[in-house]
């Protein structure tokens, strides 16, 4: 075991702990009898390493039990899709099973939705915890804090299509297609940043949002741990 790893896991909140097992339990699950196993890695080996840098990373920077659930819920998305590289997840077998009719007949859909609805779960899940993030451990005033996780989700967004085109460069063929998940729109790109953007901006309108962006910092067992006491 690392050297104060215990210690480091007891000083999170119980509720933190187990959203964090509960991450680690999904990415277990979603490996089960896996259907793109040469991708797996690709799609899973990012939010796994995340879930076990979570706690060290939740005590030097804590966050309320609300941010938290938020970021939980959108890697809960991410590790469902990435089971089915995406343009895969049967959400319309699902349909067909429940209610006997499927999503994409329904709807008029063309193509497997279901990354456009983590990029848009990406703008709306993620801007109350980074603008948490900014007003408690950046010095931000709280309507700053919101403007910058809008502007972060738009950033990230970018920055993740720039690295999805390097990766078609380096890995090209049917890999980077799989893995990118653009199933034939050349405007791929330009909707997920639209959905981001979309997601953020709904969440900016919601005060239940703004009241998790601004929460105060929870007690923690420890309060001279670097990420200093509550405030």
């Amino acid at each position: 075991m690392i050297p104060g790893a215990a210690a480091v896991w007891k000083s999170l909140p119980a509720a933190q702990r187990r959203m964090i097992l509960i991450l680690i339990a999904a990415i277990a699950v979603a490996n089960i009898d896996q259907p793109f196993p040469e991708l797996a890695p690709l799609q899973h080996g990012p939010t796994l390493a995340l879930a076990l840098a979570a706690p060290w990373l939740l005590r030097r920077w804590p966050l309320s039990n609300g941010a938290v659930a938020c970021v939980l819920a959108f890697l809960l998305l991410h590790t469902l899709g990435g089971r089915y590289i995406y343009s895969y997840v049967p959400y319309d077998d699902w349909a067909r099973a429940i209610s006997g009719h499927d999503l994409s007949s329904s709807l008029g859909w063309r193509r497997n939705g279901y990354d456009r609805l983590v990029h848009f779960a990406f703008g709306a899940l993620l801007t109350a915890p980074i603008a948490q993030a900014a007003y408690r451990h950046g010095a931000m005033r709280r309507r700053w804090s919101l403007c910058f996780a809008f502007v972060t989700v738009g950033f990230v967004g970018a920055a993740y299509e720039i690295f999805e085109w390097l990766l078609t460069i380096i890995a090209a063929g049917e890999t980077a297609d799989w893995y990118n998940g653009q199933q034939g729109d050349i405007w791929d790109p330009q909707k997920d940043l639209l959905a981001a953007q979309a997601g953020a901006a709904l969440a900016l309108l919601l005060p239940v949002v703004r009241r998790i962006g601004q929460a105060q910092s929870p007690v923690l067992i420890n309060p001279n741990h670097p990420g200093g006491p509550s405030r």
